[in-house]
């Protein structure tokens, strides 16, 4: 007996852990019907393992060796009443299950945006989204507000029943951004970007944090998320512009050193292309841009002659941090079309030397690449701006 008291007490060890129930309890929409999700898929699954673990217990009990009184059937092998139930049931659960899932994974994607406030209160036209552009750094998170012309460390703030429309990346390590109050995680990760939507319907502060381990400072890379109404954001928003502190490129290349257990510090205006830059790994001016690059490929690209124009998109981060590894940074100037190149060809005629005479760039097709039936040889004799511009990539 005093075993089984011992059993009867353990699931109070749960109460005394100190666990946060926030994912069963949250205070946004979003989280609330994945908490719904979560509970209704949890109670169709004990439908079957219930059943099957009280019929585990009936039987070891009743077709024990000591139960003489059991039937004893050494010959039976098949009922058809039987097979139903067994395969039914389960077959029954798994397609509710499969539409429920179905139905959760459309209506929650995080990429969609939210159509309702709470329960009976549609997403109207009234609802301007809040946007705010989300940078995971090590080990910090930074958060921009591009409609405020604001920013912050470590500190996200929202009104009340307003939408929220996040747009997620890094600066080097991938990390996931979470608030259990809010919604689900979704991953920050370099040179991408990620999009999440939701709502705060209650206010009060909540835990935010990265649910992914991204190095030696992830223990304290924590933020508040603040639900606030309207005029207590308002209020939020004007403290914040009367900061000193302003985010430009020079300023975000040194917040974005690693660093740990950041206090929260706020930025009263910030540089309108810096979110930009940080998604195509560009900060640094003169840097080509992820961007850049892809309207090149999409165009035909620069040919195995323009390989050393990649090079650039290395991020050297390693190496801006003084770290004996990693490459020296590199930087492309500027890139010119064909026909930007025969303009300046033309503009400038009187003050280019004899040897560099323009030339007819009507065949190229990509810069770099030799015209058809042009050898290696002749490419070399090629005096031509454009022959040098070959030989140098």
């Amino acid at each position: 007996m005093k075993r089984f008291g011992a059993l009867l007490l353990f699931p109070l060890a749960g109460l005394l852990s100190g666990c946060d129930l926030v994912v069963l309890a949250p205070a946004g929409d979003v989280a609330a019907q994945q908490r719904d999700l979560l509970v209704v898929s949890t109670l169709l699954m004990l439908i079957i393992i219930v059943p099957v673990m009280a019929l585990t217990v009936f039987f070891a009990w009743r077709y024990r060796q000591s139960n003489a009184s059991a039937t004893y059937a050494p010959d039976w092998d098949h009922s058809t009443k039987l097979e139903l139930v067994i395969w039914a049931a389960p077959l029954l659960i798994i397609i509710c299950l499969g539409a429920l899932t179905w139905l959760g994974t459309h209506l929650l994607d995080p990429y969609r945006r939210i159509d309702r406030i709470e329960p009976g209160q549609p997403v109207t036209q009234n609802h301007k989204p809040l946007r705010v552009e989300v940078v995971a750094l090590d080990w910090k998170w930074l958060f921009i507000y591009p409609d405020y012309g604001i920013a912050s460390v470590n500190e996200l703030a929202a009104p009340v029943n307003q939408p929220i429309d996040f747009r997620i990346t890094s600066s080097a390590v991938m990390n996931s951004f979470y608030i259990p109050a809010l919604a689900g995680q979704i991953y920050a990760m370099p040179g991408m970007e990620t999009k999440l939507h939701a709502v705060i319907n209650q206010a009060g502060t909540y835990s935010g944090f990265s649910a992914n381990y991204s190095g030696a400072g992830f223990s304290g890379m924590r933020f508040a998320f603040h639900g606030m109404s309207d005029d207590a954001f308002g209020q939020w928003v004007a403290q914040t512009r009367t900061a000193s502190a302003k985010l430009d490129r020079d300023s975000y290349l040194d917040l974005e050193k690693p660093s740990e257990n950041e206090p929260v510090r706020h930025y009263a205006s910030v540089d309108p292309d810096l979110y930009g830059a940080i998604l195509n790994l560009c900060v640094e001016r003169g840097k080509m841009c992820m961007s850049e690059m892809m309207s090149i490929d999409a165009k035909g690209g620069l040919g195995l002659a323009g390989v050393r124009n990649t090079l650039p998109l290395q991020y050297d981060k390693v190496a801006r941090r003084g770290a004996i590894f990693g490459n020296d940074p590199s930087y492309v100037a500027s890139i010119c079309t064909a026909e930007e190149a025969a303009a300046v060809s033309r503009a400038s005629r009187e003050d280019w030397p004899t040897y560099w005479p323009a030339k007819n760039l009507s065949p190229l097709r990509g810069a770099g690449l030799l015209r058809p039936g042009t050898d290696s040889r002749s490419a070399e004799a090629d005096t031509s701006p454009l022959g040098m511009l070959r030989r140098e990539l």
